[in-house]
């Protein structure tokens, strides 16, 4: 007779064998927050101009050295429940302002940091919470007085150069003026009159060797083929764009030809031959010039446009081939049909350039307004090119916020310090134990001028004392001087120095609801994963948890 284990008493007794569940403080809360803590304080380094990379190898063996803590998030395979709301909060940052995804993950984790000194003072999670979110209603409250510039003429250069240096410079300290001036002037290029601009509209094209100052604007796309044909170029080019390919066209069912004679072989090839002449011969009737298919062309359809002179380009994507013809305003047609005068693109100058050992074909557009602009980045790896092709996105999606909104705060940790006073200030007036709470968040703002000094390698203490004696004096855009080797502070208006509104709206909003979620977890339930593997170490219950 098999001998009968009992369950443990409690509500593990009701879950399938093999699950586990974690409660209270010790078990749940304190867990969460130590795994969230260790999580913001490996980002915490990245954080600022001076902050270091990370070699991240993602679960492909692909190599990623980065400072940019959106893709540092997104190629780690973190399973920890906790550290993923922290993620999920930083990807709607992204998805909403485009930067400031490590500005949400630093603040998520010095606020959970501060309340657990509070948790283990006897205060509740639920007057920790509510506190949090009184500070977050009365930081938003006083935001909107603390913007310091707007811009309000969006087409003109050096403003949005100005504003957007910053967003640069986080990242690539020293070509921050060149990166800036570069994405200025593609964004400016291709902001429509009537609708929003779209970020998707500035494309980027990564090409080995020379250096970055080499890098520039083209008004139009830029493709890393060769042609198929001959002809390398065309000036004035109507463009007829296929998503089929340019050959002989097949049946569409099998069929049977009953060839008697060396005259019937010759005769069908030749029908072939002259139905595809003529196919070429109509698209040329239409004044087409330039030939764009997202299949092959057959070594006889080449022959033919070789012979009317037509350039032939191949481009494997689909999605290349939908944005072309969005930037030269085509058509793709499904076959290989003659074109409709709508359906024709039209570009300026198409033609095959040499960049370095590469060759390239550019669909150059002359027009004041062009729809699309590819920023060519040359660079010495494909590493360094992939950083700056993530400095470019920041860059971009600023200038997309400044569209919307052209209010920006002072940088260099000014905002977050005299956020932090008056909010110390705010909590004086509170009766109950929020206080506490409204004190720990106006702390926890301490964390990025701290941050930026630490990444500097200088006395954090100091700088932030010496920034609230600043701010006390009514000094309100007196932030942290990155480039001084001691401890000092500087007006960062005059160093054009800016965040974003928006960013910096949505950074605490994200950060303070994802703080809240987890303080609000008090047990932790694992079922069985039926057949799956056991839990990794690490998840919640192990004893060697990050």
């Amino acid at each position: 007779m098999a001998l009968h284990v009992p369950k443990a008493p409690g509500f593990a007794s009701m879950l399938k064998e093999g699950a586990r569940a974690y409660s209270g403080l010790e078990e749940a809360v304190y867990r969460n927050i130590n795994a969230c803590k260790e999580f913001a304080r490996s980002v915490r380094s990245a954080y600022g101009p001076n902050g270091m990379n990370k070699m991240i190898i993602n679960h492909i063996e692909k190599q990623f050295v980065t400072s940019d803590a959106g893709t540092i998030m997104r190629e780690l395979d973190v399973e920890h429940p906790a550290a993923m709301l922290m993620i999920e909060a930083s990807q709607m940052q992204e998805a909403e302002a485009g930067d400031g995804t490590n500005f949400v993950v630093i603040f998520c984790g010095a606020l959970l940091e501060l309340a657990e000194e509070l948790l283990r003072l006897g205060v509740t999670s639920s007057d920790i919470t509510e506190g949090y979110e009184k500070a977050l209603a009365k930081a938003l409250e006083i935001l909107p007085t603390l913007s310091c510039h707007e811009i309000k003429d969006y087409r003109s250069l050096i403003p949005v150069r100005n504003a957007i240096r910053a967003a640069v410079m986080s990242k690539q300290l020293g070509n921050e003026d060149f990166l800036a001036d570069l994405i200025a002037k593609a964004c400016i290029s291709i902001m429509p009159e009537q609708t929003t601009f779209n970020v998707d509209n500035i494309r980027v094209c990564k090409i080995l060797g020379s250096g970055l100052h080499m890098s520039e604007v083209v008004p139009g796309m830029v493709f890393k083929r060769f042609v198929e044909g001959e002809v390398s170029s065309a000036t004035k080019a109507k463009i007829a764009l296929y998503s089929c390919p340019v050959d002989i066209i097949q049946t569409e069912t099998k069929g049977t030809v009953l060839i008697k004679s060396a005259e019937e072989l010759k005769t069908f090839s030749q029908g072939e031959e002259n139905m595809l002449e003529q196919q070429i011969k109509a698209i040329v009737d239409t004044g087409v010039n330039v030939i764009v298919s997202g299949g092959k062309f057959g070594d006889m359809a080449l022959h033919y446009m070789n012979k009317y002179g037509i350039m032939a380009v191949r481009l494997n994507s689909k999605f290349d081939l939908r944005r072309l013809g969005k930037a030269v305003n085509g058509t793709v047609l499904p076959r290989l049909t003659p074109p409709s005068t709508e359906e024709l693109g039209y570009c300026d100058n198409v033609y095959v350039h040499e960049l370095g050992d590469t060759s390239v074909t550019i669909f150059k557009s002359e027009a004041a307004e062009s729809r699309i602009a590819t920023i060519v980045i040359r660079g010495s790896t494909d590493n360094y090119m992939d950083d700056i092709e993530r400095v470019i996105d920041d860059g971009v999606n600023t200038f997309k916020g400044l569209t919307r909104d052209g209010r920006f705060l002072a940088g260099g940790g000014a905002v977050e310090i005299e956020l932090a006073q008056q909010l110390a200030e705010f909590a004086d007036t509170l009766p109950g134990l929020e206080q506490y709470a409204v004190r720990k968040f106006a702390a926890a703002l301490e964390f990025f001028p701290k941050a930026l000094a630490e990444n500097s390698g200088v006395n954090a203490t100091e700088i932030v004392n010496q920034l609230y004696l600043a701010h006390k004096q009514g000094k309100r855009t007196e932030g942290f001087d990155i480039e001084s080797e001691l401890p000092a502070t500087i007006d960062v208006t005059t160093k054009n120095i800016f965040d974003l509104y928006t960013a910096k709206y949505w950074g605490l909003k994200y950060a303070v609801g994802a703080a809240c979620t987890i303080l609000k977890v008090d047990e932790i339930i694992m079922a069985k994963r039926a057949g799956g593997p056991k839990p990794r170490a690490g998840g919640p219950g192990s004893d060697d948890e990050a």
